[in-house]
């Protein structure tokens, strides 16, 4: 079978229409340019995936830049040799380069691959093997030199109350014009009614956080170590005697503690901030990499500020209006129900 897409080359041909079409073939574009053989190519989630001569690979389109595919590069290169820990790490091209174009003129990059299954959600031995390895990653990460280039702005993480800021101005706007509606819908009712008690909270974190970083910013920003950015259970594979972590492309210089934070919340909504199992997966990573008071303080802040709440009413403010999905108030409701389990959780960081 032939795994091609179809392109629109630009510039018009005599009829007046945009150009001819361009076949895209990527088991050849792949093997010419990097030089294995692939056997077996299939869909991936927005890519490809190769089985090849080398290993299993990747192949997906980049949009950013090559100083960024650098930054990325140069950190994963640090895991290699790890043995319970591994990472996606990127495949120069046969001519020594990270980014490679395609004849119609897209940009790809490839990636070392796994073929292991992303972190069981619902297993909690999965759970705290995957906290464990965040734990090593970040232990890693913290070997890892800051070079002077790497100071693009994807790269360096702002002080962290800024985006609770910019957030709590965005909660406001949209109180605003739900208050200004005549007839409002179930969902809107629901913002009307819980309004106030997520908006307190919002407000105590972007206040505590900044008290943080005015009195101990410096400590904070020297601190400053490589973060995966995104560091969910769709990018952890659990494979035979080690971890796979994948996808780094938010990868960034900042406090570790969001790292933390952005996995253990994913898993605590889910598991209705459940604490036995949110101090396990604490007490997990802590037996390899302990937190100091000022990151528990960190924590505490990051998981006082309702930043689901915040996500579903800027979901809301920025579509169509006219039409709210059941789905969005069943999830604001659920947000409603959770506040007692996820307020006792959050203590434990006080």
């Amino acid at each position: 079978m032939v795994f091609s897409y179809l392109v629109q080359k630009a510039g018009k041909g005599q009829n007046g229409i945009w150009g001819d079409q361009i076949v895209i073939d990527w088991k050849e574009e792949a093997e010419k340019t990097y030089g294995f053989q692939v056997n077996t190519l299939r869909r991936g989630r927005g890519s490809w995936i190769l089985e090849t001569d080398q290993g299993l690979r990747l192949l997906k389109e980049y949009r950013g830049s090559v100083n960024r595919l650098e930054f990325e590069e140069a950190v994963l290169q640090s895991l290699d040799g790890m043995e319970t820990v591994k990472a996606d790490q990127y495949v120069r091209n046969s001519e020594g380069e990270l980014l490679s174009s395609a004849e119609d003129g897209s940009r790809y990059i490839v990636k070392q691959w796994y073929a292991d299954r992303e972190c069981d959600l619902k297993d909690e031995k999965e759970l705290l093997s995957a906290a464990r390895a965040l734990a090593l990653l970040h232990r890693q990460f913290r070997e890892v030199k800051r070079q002077a280039e790497w100071n693009m702005r994807s790269m360096v993480s702002p002080p962290l109350f800024e985006a609770m800021r910019r957030h709590n101005r965005e909660l406001r706007r949209a109180r605003t014009f739900i208050r200004g509606k005549r007839k409002k819908n179930e969902f809107e009712l629901c913002v009307i009614r819980n309004f106030e008690c997520f908006a307190v909270q919002a407000e105590e974190a972007e206040q505590g956080m900044e008290r943080l970083y005015e009195k101990h910013g410096e400590e904070i920003m020297n601190g400053y170590a490589v973060c995966h950015g995104e560091p969910d259970y769709h990018h952890i594979l659990i494979g035979n005697g080690y971890t796979a972590v994948t996808e780094f492309n938010q990868m960034h210089l900042g406090v570790q503690m969001e790292d933390l934070y952005y996995f253990l919340r994913k898993i605590m909504e889910k598991h209705d901030w459940n604490e036995r199992l949110g101090r396990q997966i604490m007490e997990t990573y802590e037996r390899v990499l302990p937190i100091t008071e000022l990151e528990r303080q960190v924590l505490y802040y990051l998981f006082r500020y309702p930043e689901k709440y915040w996500k579903q009413i800027n979901f809301y403010y920025n579509a169509n209006k006219a039409w709210v999905p059941a789905k969005s108030t069943e999830k604001i409701k659920k947000l409603e129900a959770q506040q007692k389990m996820r307020e006792k959780f959050i203590r434990f960081f006080s």
